[in-house]
């Protein structure tokens, strides 16, 4: 089994600290590509969690980098039009010649987020039925051929160009790990990339949940690929690691952090028990782990690319 590790860039973190130039980032791009990284993820969110536009920042790094993946962790297609966004994305998988995927979600419930969608002039209650509509739209319209389409998005005889690089569109990775949820990504997408939880063994059993939708399907889930996001704060002083990683997410998100480490996967501690916990999700099936660190990025990225060496020679 391959292991690929990327590593997540620090878009939101930057415009937190008050330093919303690119450079920085499109450099520690290129540090990830030479050092070996599997590929790089940008979040997305418009007010809610104020950040670099992700589509927008990925063309920059695809112009620049010739190998490494490029993806969204996680891509909200809900607050875009559809045709529109088909557009942006056949074009974007075109400048990185096939190396996007496009992971999306479709939003927590909670008061920024609702914020957000209103200012987007999108209905938050109905936005999975948008998402996935939206989504079924864009495949259509990545096919090239004349697309008549009849919902909330009228159509007519529309054909896109250009057409994406991958045919019939990039690998579409729904996020989350609600029932529903792994319903949706077994019968529909290319593969399932959740934001946790803490334990392996709880991902072990929704992606074996998530491997059964989509055999009902009709589908080989062995064809699905099984990702993680997951966030670090590594240091030998375990207490240390926790208080930095408390102060991340609660500057990142706003809210407690006993909450999100609850609802997202996280670890604090030493390089050892740090190796031992990723193994873990590879040892469950996942095959595709994206790393989130909070600071010290340069330093950070090293320490990915050493733990993929290290994950791939337990393999």
């Amino acid at each position: 089994m391959t292991v690929r590790i990327g590593y997540l860039l620090p878009t939101r973190e930057r415009v937190m600290g008050g330093q919303p130039e690119t450079a920085a980032l499109l450099a520690l791009a290129d540090r990830a590509e030479g050092l070996g990284l599997d590929s790089l993820w940008v979040g997305d969110s418009l007010l809610a969690k104020p950040r670099h536009e992700p589509l927008a920042l990925l063309a920059a790094i695809a112009g620049r980098t010739r190998r490494i993946t490029l993806g969204t962790a996680v891509l909200l297609p809900i607050l875009r039009n559809p045709v529109l966004l088909a557009h942006q994305v056949a074009t974007l998988d075109q400048l990185c010649e096939g190396r996007l995927i496009l992971g999306i979600g479709s939003g927590n419930d909670q008061p920024a987020v609702r914020a957000e969608f209103d200012a987007a002039g999108v209905a938050f209650e109905k936005r999975v039925g948008r998402m996935m509509e939206g989504m079924r739209l864009c495949q259509a319209l990545w096919s090239g051929k004349p697309v008549d389409w009849d919902g909330r998005w009228t159509v007519r005889g529309g054909v896109l160009g250009p057409t994406p690089h991958t045919p019939g569109g990039p690998p579409i990775w729904g996020g989350g790990g609600a029932p529903g949820t792994l319903r949706r990504t077994g019968r529909t997408f290319d593969g399932w990339f959740p934001s946790g939880p803490n334990e392996a063994s709880v991902w072990r059993d929704n992606w074996a949940t998530l491997r059964g939708h989509a055999s009902a399907a009709g589908r080989d889930p062995d064809e699905l690929t099984g990702a993680v996001y997951l966030t670090l704060c590594i240091d030998e002083d375990v207490a240390l690691a926790s208080r930095w990683l408390n102060a991340y997410l609660e500057q990142y998100y706003g809210q407690p952090a006993e909450i999100l480490r609850r609802r997202q996967g996280c670890y604090a501690g030493s390089w050892a028990g740090a190796v031992a916990w990723l193994q873990g999700f590879v040892d469950a099936g996942a095959t595709h782990l994206a790393l989130r660190f909070p600071g010290e990025h340069e330093r950070n990225m090293a320490a990915a690319a050493q733990m993929k060496a290290e994950l791939v020679g337990k393999i």
